[in-house]
């Protein structure tokens, strides 16, 4: 039997990590909340603790497609696109949307990671990796999230360090 291929976000680091038990296979560099840490509805920090992949949203979509409500939009991201809605939180490529496993910490109530719409998922290349600056989620390069997705089935453990 195969160990258990899982996922690691280590907030300090500001990495993503694919395990197969202790060992990583593949590291990623992201970019997590501008708030810190935090579970609290509303804060747009990025929940800690152990999550799962609840759910995984654009498959066989362009390098760059637009999603907005978890739909593809028809749009693929441009700097021209960008200049038209400068005020938009890119969301692009792929999202591993993540549910929390802790009731009271990040599942349920005024903590609920799902319900807060916590994501692993693509975002413009122009936005900096290693750099804290999400309302929440955990953004990664395109090519990346793709590469990730590809890697990563629904129910896959997530645990978020911070």
């Amino acid at each position: 039997m195969s160990e258990e291929t899982w996922l690691r976000i280590d907030v300090s680091a500001q990495r993503l990590d694919v395990c197969q038990g202790e060992r990583v296979l593949r590291s990623y560099p992201v970019s997590t909340a501008r708030n810190g840490v935090g579970e609290l509805s509303g804060s747009e920090c990025t929940p800690r603790g152990s999550h799962y992949v609840r759910a995984r949203i654009g498959g066989g979509l362009p390098r760059a497609a637009v999603l907005k409500g978890r739909r593809p939009t028809g749009e693929v991201w441009s700097e021209e696109l960008a200049a038209q809605y400068p005020a938009r939180d890119w969301i692009l490529s792929r999202i591993l949307w993540l549910c929390g496993r802790e009731p009271g910490r990040n599942r349920l109530g005024n903590v609920d990671s799902q319900r807060r719409y916590i994501y692993i998922h693509g975002t413009p290349d122009s936005e900096p990796m290693g750099v804290p600056l999400s309302h929440g989620c955990v953004r990664m390069r395109n090519d990346d999230v793709i590469d990730l997705f590809e890697r990563v089935p629904a129910g896959t453990r997530v645990e978020i360090l911070g």
